[in-house]
């Protein structure tokens, strides 16, 4: 069991990574978790600073996203957008009356010469959001897929396309030189650390960019405390989003050993979905303690189980 004392990391990106963080926000002590966001999904679009994953993390801890999408804001409104095809505007991604706000005032701040990491937090509060949502680095990380429609940027693969073109590379332009923000660097070293989760979020396009960050990769690698991820893939599909395409098309077994073998070496433990109990062996013949529960997460109560198992499972690998 968690202690008021204890803190938890988990890594994510948006719609799936945002229910097993609003699990945790839940049933966590105010404070006590820290979220670091994907960021490789940003882009400029109609001149504003679009940020979708921490954007979607921030309307569900807030209980502002909308229930039926998993993203954008709930009882949303679409004016701008109906004026702007009108005019014949780019209308393929599209922003919400009130989401709007939240592009208009970034890109002001940014523009002043504020910190993504502190707009973040700033925003955070005036939403009375407890938990810490840090992005993964201040400085661009850009997600660049490589496919048979050419390399395209991660926006444009995933929503203007569909996702349909066939991936062949993952590639993070500014990975390298990024530097996390030191709260980020401060809550994996802090020493009341108990566990460090990877949400059920795409690996190659979601958590990846993350890990593509040289410091955070090392200090996962280093860390000390148990790390655990929740697997994205049930019964040999994504629970969302194209997850299984992309592991098929770059020759990777779509199953449960598929996604250990890709997070072997950063993880301590996989939680697996009943449905793949008869993968357990097979992922800990790769030296990653695995272990099934539910993982399906449609209720606020799912989400909430499933972040208390997934601390549960990691304070039996508690290292000494």
């Amino acid at each position: 069991m968690v202690q008021a004392t204890d803190s938890v990391v988990l890594l994510s990106g948006g719609v799936g990574g945002a229910k097993l963080a609003l699990g945790l926000h839940r049933a966590l002590p105010p404070a006590a978790l820290t979220i670091i966001a994907n960021i490789g999904d940003d882009f400029r679009h109609l001149g504003l600073a679009i940020s979708p994953d921490i954007d979607t993390l921030i309307y569900t801890l807030a209980d502002l996203v909308n229930p039926d999408t998993g993203w954008g804001r709930r009882d949303e409104t679409w004016n701008f957008m109906a004026e702007l095809e009108r005019l014949g505007g780019e209308t393929w991604f599209r922003l919400g009356d009130r989401d709007l706000a939240s592009h208009v005032e970034r890109s002001r701040r940014l523009e002043a010469g504020d910190a993504l990491s502190t707009i973040t937090r700033e925003t955070c509060q005036r939403l009375g959001i407890g938990s810490h949502i840090v992005p993964a680095s201040d400085r661009r990380v850009q997600t660049r897929v490589v496919t048979d429609a050419g390399v395209l940027a991660f926006q444009d693969y995933f929503v203007r396309q569909r996702a349909q073109p066939v991936v062949s590379e993952v590639r993070f332009a500014g990975a390298a030189e990024a530097v996390p923000p030191a709260t980020a660097m401060a809550a994996l070293g802090d020493p009341g650390l108990r566990a460090i989760l990877i949400a059920p979020s795409n690996p190659w396009l979601s958590i990846d960019p993350i890990l593509a960050i040289p410091a955070l990769r090392a200090a996962l690698e280093k860390s000390t405390v148990a790390r655990v991820a929740v697997s994205p893939i049930v019964a040999g599909q994504a629970i969302k989003g194209p997850t299984a395409k992309i592991m098929a098309e770059l020759g990777m077994p779509v199953n449960q050993v598929g996604i250990a073998r890709h997070y072997r070496g950063l993880i301590d433990g996989l939680v697996l979905d009943h449905a793949d109990a008869g993968e357990v062996a097979a992922v800990e013949a790769l030296g990653i303690r695995a272990i099934t529960t539910s993982t399906v997460m449609q209720t606020l109560e799912d989400r909430m189980t499933l972040a208390r198992f997934a601390l549960e499972f990691a304070a039996t690998l508690r290292r000494p």
